[in-house]
């Protein structure tokens, strides 16, 4: 079989941002509930021989890959844009043990592409990337597509 099937893995991530410079409500620091899926696809494994016959990539280390670079760091933190005057408050970064600084606009968009690429040379050799969604509320999320780009 050389048939090319594609694996999904799901992970939530609680986190709270603040859009510098926005021009409506998140603006205010608040938080999501975000909902991460990562989509790889390669050759199901067939040798008899092997312990991952029958698999694409075990869940599992597609699981240590996005926990280890993505999940442990930002569950629970306070994403905020490294221009932003309140960025560089010594009361928030001396009261929360989270607080990430980012080059960029803390946006869904952003950090989708932000974690596709702090994962994207992690992954295991037999497989690619081909897709990550992020979904920042129920009706809304960022989707970047192997195929776009």
């Amino acid at each position: 079989m050389k048939d090319t099937v594609r694996v999904t893995k799901k992970f939530t991530i609680d986190m709270a941002h603040a859009l510098y410079g926005y021009d409506g409500p998140c603006k205010n620091i608040h938080g999501h509930t975000y909902h991460l899926s990562v989509t790889v696809y390669g050759r199901v494994e067939q040798a008899m021989d092997s312990p991952k016959q029958g698999m694409v990539v075990d869940f599992t280390d597609l699981k240590a890959v996005v926990k280890t670079h993505i999940v442990n760091v930002f569950d629970h933190a306070l994403v905020l844009n490294e221009e932003a005057p309140y960025s560089k408050n010594e009361l928030i970064a001396n009261q929360f043990e989270k607080v990430i600084l980012t080059p960029f606009q803390p946006s869904c968009e952003n950090l989708l592409l932000h974690f596709k690429n702090r994962i994207i040379d992690h992954l295991p050799q037999s497989v690619e990337l081909c897709s990550m969604r992020l979904e920042e509320t129920p009706t809304s999320y960022a989707e970047w597509l192997k195929s776009d780009n």
